[in-house]
């Protein structure tokens, strides 16, 4: 409970690090942009979930209750940052001459699957925009009241003058509103709108639409924008405690709720916004257009041809945790590997602290070293840091294991318990070894057995053949003087 008060957040809404203090004692209502069911999630969407996951994990480590609400976008009605309407659900239903239901169901059937292999917990609630189309009206009902919005042709465009004179728009993103005007295209309706930078809450219904909604406007469907105010204030109140999302949403997905929530109750609805930051891949950032475009599955099938080979989803996992979720990553095949054999080192470390030999005290601070983790995490969850610390532990216990420091049993037992806690629980890292496989059990036995026939024989070749061969297809081989250990 004392390391909740000394949890440090970046709130990208002010623009600084800020001492974390929930709104209720010991409670955290969390909202995070979920995917657009019209297409496989990327790498980089990935990223995104993968960063708040870890960041629940934490707070759920730290003690606190959680409400983690993440949605789900399954209505047609994408809006992309340069303001270009195109309702990609319908349009990838067309391309398959399916309904728009299939393409949902289909892409959201993946979405599952994908969590399960990268390891995210499943989020308190998973509402869709489908699903609370009513709430969305009461919305911009309420907003029309409030003098926000106007009506035209049975569409509702968000009356972005009207609300400059009460509020600040632009106060998360910083962007102006004059310096909008240059970078709007020529959009649907747009002579319908007041103003150039107005946005829809909801439009009036074309024909070649897939989805189609009864509203007091006329048919219809939703804006982008609209469904994050429904579904977030309606299961974690109109002010909550942290919304996230990935950098490419502050504007004008992010900016555009904050004046959804002020026009209709008066108030930012969050506290702390946050925002996980883009992907690069060998150096450049990842587009079709640069030909370095992967699907999370690709890599993990091995089907890219921009990696040499497969890498499991625990090991991305652990190579994304080793850059600050506001950094940007690249996915290089040298740094996939060096996080492959990072993560080696790490699994034989924390197995080694069961095996240790205890003393009657401890040579080092023990205490100190859980600290450090804790002291990572505070600072805006930094999980770079948190490995590095992790890996400095491994270093004291390899020390112990060598003779050249000791530990107490208590001290032990702490470290093992605070080492797997933040490993499992907060990185999300399940530290499977070869040897975990029971299949590869009767086959590694056999071969052991012919190497250490080898040994006694002298055969070093065949010996550091076997050796090398394994080595090669990622089993590592060490001979101890209590035998040989395979992993």
């Amino acid at each position: 409970m004392e390391n909740q008060k000394k949890l440090q957040i970046y709130n990208s809404l002010t623009g600084k690090k800020e001492l974390f203090v929930p709104l209720h004692d010991n409670y955290v209502g969390m909202y995070v942009c979920g995917p657009t069911l019209y297409s496989e999630p990327h790498m980089g969407n990935m990223r995104t979930f993968i960063n708040f996951d870890l960041i629940y994990r934490y707070l759920l480590h730290l003690g606190y209750r959680v409400k983690y609400v993440r949605n789900i976008t399954d209505a047609g009605h994408i809006t992309n940052s340069a303001g270009y309407e195109e309702d990609s659900i319908g349009k990838a239903a067309r391309l398959e001459q399916v309904q728009s239901l299939e393409i949902v169901y289909k892409y959201n059937l993946k979405f599952q699957e994908l969590q399960r292999i990268y390891n995210l917990l499943s989020p308190s609630i998973e509402p869709t925009a489908t699903g609370h189309i009513q709430e969305q009206i009461e919305i911009i009902e309420q907003i029309l009241q409030n003098g926000y919005a106007y009506v035209v042709n049975g569409s509702v465009y968000f009356d972005t003058q009207k609300y400059m004179q009460d509020f600040n728009y632009g106060i998360l993103s910083g962007r102006k509103v004059e310096e909008l005007s240059t970078e709007t295209r020529s959009l649907n309706a747009q002579d319908e709108k007041r103003f150039f930078a107005d946005f829809a809450l909801w439009k009036k219904a074309n024909p070649e639409d897939m989805q189609i909604w009864r509203s007091p406007w006329g048919d219809g469907n939703p804006g982008w924008h609209i469904e994050c105010t429904a579904m977030s204030t309606k299961y974690l109140g109109k002010q909550f405690d942290i919304h996230g999302g990935g950098m490419d949403l502050k504007f004008p997905h992010h900016e555009d709720e904050i004046a959804q929530s002020c026009g209709s109750f008066g108030c930012n609805p969050a506290k702390v916004w946050m925002h996980a930051n883009m992907l690069n891949v060998n150096g450049q950032k990842m587009s079709k257009s640069f030909e370095n475009y992967f699907l999370p599955k690709e890599i993990i099938d091995g089907t890219t041809s921009l990696f040499k080979k497969a890498y499991s989803a625990n090991v991305i996992r652990f190579f994304m945790m080793q850059a600050h979720y506001r950094s940007t990553l690249d996915f290089t095949e040298s740094a996939l590997d060096a996080a492959e054999k990072g993560l080696s080192r790490l699994s034989e470390g924390i197995k080694l602290v069961e095996k240790i030999t205890v003393s009657d005290k401890s040579s080092f601070d023990v205490q100190g070293v859980i600290q450090n983790f804790y002291e990572a995490m505070n600072d805006d969850f930094n999980a770079p840091i948190l490995i590095a610390n992790l890996f400095d532990a491994v270093k004291f216990v390899n020390l112990i294991n060598d003779g050249k420091e000791t530990i107490s049993s208590d001290d032990r037992a702490l470290l093992d318990k605070e080492m797997n806690g933040f490993i499992y629980d907060v990185l999300g890292v399940e530290l499977k070894t070869a040897s975990s496989h029971s299949k590869l059990n009767p086959v590694m036995d056999l071969v052991m057995d012919l190497r250490q026939q080898a040994r006694q024989n002298k055969d070093w070749t065949t010996s550091d053949k076997i050796r090398n061969a394994l080595e090669e297809a990622g089993i590592v081989v060490k001979d101890g003087k209590e035998g040989t250990t395979w992993s």
